[in-house]
C-alpha cells in the first residue's frame, strides 16, 4: 500500500492528557498498527510535530519516542512543511489565541475541551474555521466508551419506551496534596487559571446529553469548593478557589430529567469512576465506562419497603450485562481516526468546533446558574 504522511502539530503534549491519550493511546498506537488504513489502496501515516515551552520536556519525549520534530515555537511548528493539522491540548485560557494562529495559517483544528474560555469566544473560533474552509472538530471521547456505546445501542433500538429520567455520578477523591500527591495538576483548583468542576465537565455531560440521550434545553446547577485549601507540586499551600464539586439538574427535550453529580471529595461506592442510570417506561440501564447492565420491565422485581427486617434481595444480580458484540478501541483514538478520515477523504464528521462551543455554552450557564440561584434555558446557538 502506499503511504500518506500527515504532520500533526501537537501543542501542551507534554501534559498528562496530551501525552497519555493523544500521542501515545492514540497517533502513536495508529503509528503501531501500520498506519490508518483508508481503504483506497492508501495507508495515512500522522507524523507528530510536537510544540511546548519546555524545551528538555520536548526533546526527552521525542527521543523516548523516536519522533523526529519538536520544537518551542509554535509559528515554526505551523511552518513546518508537513504540518497539515493542529492539535491543541494547553491550557483552556491559552487555547484560543493559539487555534486562531493555526486557523490562520491555513491548518486543520482538532482540539481538548472546553474550546475556549466563553461561549462568544468558541463561537468565534466556530465561525473562522468555517469562513476558513478548514476541517475542525472537537474532543468529545466520551461517546466512544464502551459502556456510552452499549448504552445507545439501547437507546436506539428502543429499549427503554419513553425515556423519564437519567441519573449520574462522577468523581473520585482526588488528594489534597500535603500527606500524599494530589492525581490532578494543582491548576484544575483555581479559578484564575482555568479550573473548576464544571468548566471542566459540564462540556462532557452536554455531548452525553446531547448525543445519546437528548438535547438540553434547561439547566439549574450548584458548585461547592468542599476542599478549600491544597497542596501544589512544588510542595507550596494554596487556596483552592475553583469549584472542586457541581450539583446539576438539567431538562432534556422530551420532558426528561437529567441529574448528574461531579466531585473531586467524593469516596468511590460504585462500579466504575462514572456511572449513568436511565430509566424508561419499558426498562432501565446503568452504563459505565466499560460495561453496561440492564433491566427490562418483565423481569423488574417488586421490592416492598419494610425497616424492620433486612434486605434480602441481591438487587445487582438482578440485572444483565449488554454484551460486547464487537471489539471497543481506545475512544479517543477511535475519534482521531475518525477526525483523519475527515481531513483526508471528506467523510462525514459531525463533532465540530459547533459542538465544542456548545459544551462551553453549557459550562458557562451552569456557573451563572449556581451563582444565581435559578434555572436557565440554554438557546440554540447560532454562529
Amino acid at each position: 500500500m502506499a503511504r500518506r504522511v500527515i504532520g500533526i502539530v501537537m501543542n501542551g503534549v507534554t501534559g498528562r492528557m496530551g501525552y497519555r491519550q493523544h500521542l501515545v493511546r492514540s497517533l502513536l498506537a495508529i503509528r503501531a498498527q501500520g498506519g490508518l488504513d483508508l481503504g483506497n489502496g492508501e495507508v495515512l501515516w500522522p507524523e507528530p510535530i510536537l510544540v511546548g515551552r519546555s524545551e528538555r520536556k520536548l526533546k526527552e519525549l521525542a527521543e523516548r519516542h523516536d519522533l523526529a520534530h519538536w520544537t518551542t515555537s509554535l509559528d515554526e511548528a505551523l511552518a513546518h512543511p508537513l504540518a497539515e493539522i493542529y492539535f491543541d491540548a494547553q491550557l483552556t485560557q491559552v487555547r484560543e489565541q493559539a487555534i486562531r494562529k493555526a486557523i490562520a495559517a491555513g491548518k486543520h483544528i482538532y482540539t481538548e475541551k472546553p474550546t475556549a474560555e466563553s461561549p462568544d469566544a468558541a463561537l468565534v473560533l466556530a465561525r473562522l474555521a468555517r469562513e476558513a474552509g478548514v476541517c475542525n472538530g472537537a474532543v468529545q471521547d466520551k461517546l466512544f466508551l464502551p459502556g456510552l456505546l452499549k448504552l445507545k445501542r439501547l437507546v436506539d433500538g428502543g429499549f427503554f419506551g419513553r425515556i423519564l429520567s437519567v441519573r449520574g455520578e462522577f468523581g473520585y477523591w482526588v488528594f489534597e496534596g500535603d500527606w500524599q500527591d494530589a492525581q490532578r495538576p494543582s491548576w484544575n483548583y483555581r479559578a484564575e487559571d482555568g479550573g473548576g468542576m464544571i468548566l471542566d465537565m459540564f462540556p462532557h455531560w452536554r455531548y452525553v446529553l446531547d448525543g445519546i440521550i437528548a438535547p438540553v434545553r434547561s439547566v439549574y446547577a450548584h458548585t461547592a469548593t468542599h476542599i478549600p485549601q491544597r497542596v501544589d507540586e512544588q510542595g507550596q499551600t494554596y487556596k483552592a478557589t475553583a469549584d472542586d464539586a457541581a450539583y446539576g439538574i438539567f431538562e432534556l427535550e422530551g420532558g426528561i430529567t437529567a441529574q448528574i453529580n461531579s466531585s473531586w471529595a467524593v469516596r468511590v461506592d460504585r462500579d466504575e469512576l462514572v456511572e449513568f442510570q436511565v430509566d424508561g417506561t419499558e426498562g432501565s440501564a446503568v452504563a459505565g465506562l466499560r460495561n453496561c447492565r440492564f433491566q427490562h420491565r418483565a423481569s423488574t422485581p417488586k421490592p416492598v419497603w419494610n425497616p424492620d427486617l433486612p434486605v434480602t434481595d441481591s438487587f445487582r444480580t438482578q440485572w444483565q450485562q449488554v454484551p460486547d458484540n464487537a471489539e471497543f478501541d481506545n475512544g479517543f483514538k477511535i475519534q482521531w481516526e475518525l477526525f483523519l478520515r475527515h481531513v483526508v477523504t471528506g467523510s462525514e464528521y459531525q463533532w465540530d468546533l459547533m459542538e465544542g462551543a456548545k459544551g462551553v455554552q453549557l459550562a458557562e450557564l451552569g456557573l451563572r446558574s449556581a451563582r444565581e440561584g435559578r434555572r436557565l434555558d440554554v438557546p440554540e446557538l447560532e454562529i
